[in-house]
């Protein structure tokens, strides 16, 4: 039963919006200061993106989870835009103390099976340049690069990943 509720990817709900800022912020913060500016998830309107619909969570099995008291065990979350030929995956956040859990692999399949419910043949998504982690992570999840982009202040990876 424990499994069954770690496994689960739900719609984020207003109650749920201070443990969406501190996932965000825990995961991004340490790439402020490599890429040089705040990354653009920790400066999103959370709220507006949760009202509508584009947030979905997933939770710890029980466990406390350090870092999370009281925020409802949310561990990880994605941010999704529908567009009419692709899912945009616009921010992926898992906090730094479930890491290697495979909360970010729970999170990516979701994602995968999202757009194609939504009977969309696509995502796509962007990473900064200098988050070489996530260069490392996407191809191993069938993600292929698309392009290298420089948007205002940040220099952008784009990718794809056709769901066939």
């Amino acid at each position: 039963m424990a499994r069954e509720r770690e496994e689960r990817v739900r719609q984020a709900v207003a109650a749920d919006l201070p443990a969406v800022r501190a996932v965000t912020d825990a995961a991004y913060r340490p790439y402020t200061e490599r890429i040089g500016v705040v990354p653009q998830p920790m400066e999103a309107d959370h709220a507006a993106n949760v009202a509508a619909g584009k947030v979905f969570v997933t939770e710890a099995s029980g466990e406390p989870v350090a870092g999370l008291v009281g925020l409802v065990g949310v561990v990880g979350l994605v941010v999704v835009e529908e567009f009419a030929d692709h899912l945009f995956l616009d921010s992926i956040a898992v906090h730094p103390d479930a890491h290697g859990r495979g909360v970010g692999r729970r999170l990516l399949r979701f994602v995968d099976a999202h757009a194609r419910a939504l009977g969309l043949p696509e995502v796509r998504l962007y990473t900064n340049a200098l988050m070489w982690e996530n260069q490392e992570i996407y191809p191993k999840y069938g993600y292929q690069l698309v392009e290298r982009r420089v948007d205002g202040p940040y220099d952008r990876v784009h990718y794809r990943k056709r769901l066939l």
